[in-house]
């Protein structure tokens, strides 16, 4: 696979990870106009603190080998509640439920453009795992 690849896919790819690891409730934000801190959002829900952790684990894991790329930053809480992975153009948000109730980072993000489901999945198709 190329190692060059656009925010858009790349957050596409990460949705599917994420999915594909039994992740709830994804949801892709371009933030690209109304943020200069990335082009795009990723924010899942995980259901318990062992999926959360895993989440984040296996979308590193994924994004290295699909594309040679690590994330900028990584950030959690000790409690594994909420996990950050910053790839610069992408920031994915990894949320126990509660946390994703109590934030509501989508709400916050209003003006924001969401891909749906139906063409994040269309996008990462190339990328999904056999």
């Amino acid at each position: 696979m190329a190692n060059e690849i656009d925010s858009k896919t790349l957050a596409c790819t990460i949705a599917r990870a994420l999915d594909e690891k039994l992740g709830k409730d994804i949801t892709i934000l371009n933030i690209s106009n109304v943020s200069s801190l990335a082009d795009y959002f990723v924010i899942v829900t995980g259901d318990s603190t062992p999926q959360v952790k895993a989440l984040m684990n296996n979308t590193k894991d994924r994004i290295k080998l699909l594309f040679s790329r690590l994330p900028l930053r990584v950030e959690n809480d000790a409690k594994n509640r909420w996990n950050l992975l910053d790839y610069g153009d992408v920031v994915v948000h990894i949320l126990h439920k509660e946390e994703r109730q109590t934030y509501a980072i989508e709400k916050f993000w209003s003006n924001a453009f969401s891909i749906t489901e139906d063409e994040w999945k269309k996008i990462s198709e190339p990328y999904k795992e056999y």
